[in-house]
């Protein structure tokens, strides 16, 4: 049973309906009584409000179906905007605010390929889309003339996706200025930065606001998360285009970006000019790797798993083998993670950790111990040869713990499934 309904009067020429009530009524209760019975949230779709002239030649049967109709349209929630991005997005807000996911949409057969193709593009696996046509004869050629058939054709497509980035481009951004956390130890020749959640376009409350993953298990599509990135890359300088993110497995694979592309892998490094490379965190850490020697970099996530198999340096390993980086040269930062004070593990997931190092843990004898990754990590690249001065983890805000601040970072501990997620990055300057 759907949980919402649309009803696509998009191409109907709304301001026209005076002679055609009768017929305009009959359908919405036909989708109101047969389609909607137990629907939470009823919606009709429009390129301009519904109205229509009345004049002395209307008779009273005229007049009381329109009355009817007026009632009728008030069960239904009305969105009327000339683009269709607009609408379905203003529509996918509201069907968001309710956390629904069931929705049936009731389209004229001629708009159905044209419908799919803008939901594909806006919306995620998360939700379940039906179909069904809309049955509805009016007089007066009052629906736009389409020559659309079963198929988008690359033009069009294209002209779809254009028409959803502009409308994007130009919403505002939510809670707050877009803001980057730099570190002073990384030289210029790099573009660097860790993102925090604001600045962005996504509204879903735990994914609002600078939300830089998608998945096809959150709501937040790509072409929001596609945005949010075009948005940073303007702020930071770098180029969109040229921008790979790690393929999380919570190992300690790396890509050495020239090589085969592996299936996943939790590092990066690069020593190529103008390509961007990041790392996703929330709550695992985001770490960035420079050297201004041999200008090249790195990119690592590192959760707890991948802490203890080593992400960090194999990511280091990579860079002096593919490049012949000295290990005295490398600057690590460790972006804003999870802290000591809000992460625990089962006991016997901590072991790894009270091995490692006992001040990694606290209340060890616990069922469920206090883990510092940030801790094991540093503890990690010392043993791995990287100078301890050549290590930043706890200047500005990088050392704050993602999950004791909401205002700044997306956390996993702390907000569930839903999460969003900020990046750590870095590019060679060209």
């Amino acid at each position: 049973m759907a949980e919402a309904v649309l009803v696509d009067l998009f191409g109907l020429k709304l301001n026209s309906l005076k002679n055609s009530h009768q017929s305009l009524l009959k359908t919405l209760y036909a989708v109101r009584y047969y389609c909607a019975t137990k629907a939470k949230f009823l919606c009709i779709m429009c390129c301009s409000n519904i109205s229509w002239e009345r004049d002395d030649e209307h008779n009273n049967c005229e007049l009381e179906t329109s009355n009817r109709l007026s009632t009728l349209l008030r069960e239904f929630e009305t969105v009327s905007n000339p683009s269709m991005a607009a609408s379905l997005y203003t529509i996918k807000q509201k069907i968001d605010e309710k956390n629904l996911s069931s929705i049936k949409v009731i389209v004229p057969k001629h708009r159905k390929t044209l419908m799919r193709a803008f939901i594909d593009q806006l919306f995620t696996d998360v939700y379940n889309f039906e179909f069904e046509d809309l049955q509805v004869t009016l007089r007066g050629g009052l629906w736009k003339q389409s020559t659309e058939g079963n198929t988008i054709t690359a033009q069009e497509l294209e002209a779809i996706q254009n028409e959803i980035e502009t409308y994007l481009k130009n919403l505002p951004a939510l809670k707050g200025e877009l803001t980057i956390i730099t570190s002073p130890s990384i030289s210029d020749v790099f573009i660097h930065g860790f993102t925090t959640r604001t600045g962005g376009i996504s509204y879903i409350p735990t994914l609002s606001s600078f939300n830089l993953f998608c998945s096809s298990k959150r709501r937040d599509p790509k072409v929001v998360v596609q945005e949010n990135l075009r948005r940073l890359g303007n702020a930071a300088g770098f180029n969109v285009e040229k921008f790979y993110r790690i393929k999380t497995d919570h190992a300690s694979d790396v890509w050495i970006m020239g090589r085969k592309e592996p299936e996943s892998y939790d590092g990066i490094t690069t020593n190529q000019r103008g390509v961007t490379i990041a790392a996703l965190g929330a709550d695992c850490i985001p770490i960035v790797f420079a050297d201004p020697v041999k200008k090249s970099c790195g990119v690592a996530h590192s959760g707890w798993r991948g802490t203890l198999l080593g992400v960090a340096m194999a990511t280091v390993n990579g860079m002096i083998a593919e490049y012949g980086c000295n290990l005295e040269d490398i600057i690590v930062v460790l972006g804003p993670s999870v802290g000591p004070c809000c992460f625990t593990l089962p006991k016997e997931s901590a072991k790894g950790f009270q091995n490692l190092d006992p001040e990694c843990v606290r209340l060890f004898d616990s069922p469920n111990p206090y883990v510092d990754i940030r801790k094991a990590t540093r503890i990690l690249l010392e043993r791995g040869g990287i100078l301890p001065q050549n290590i930043q983890d706890q200047n500005q805000d990088l050392n704050l713990c993602t999950s004791c601040h909401p205002d700044k970072f997306f956390s996993h501990v702390r907000d569930g499934l839903n999460f969003g997620t900020q990046i750590g990055f870095i590019s060679i300057r060209e």
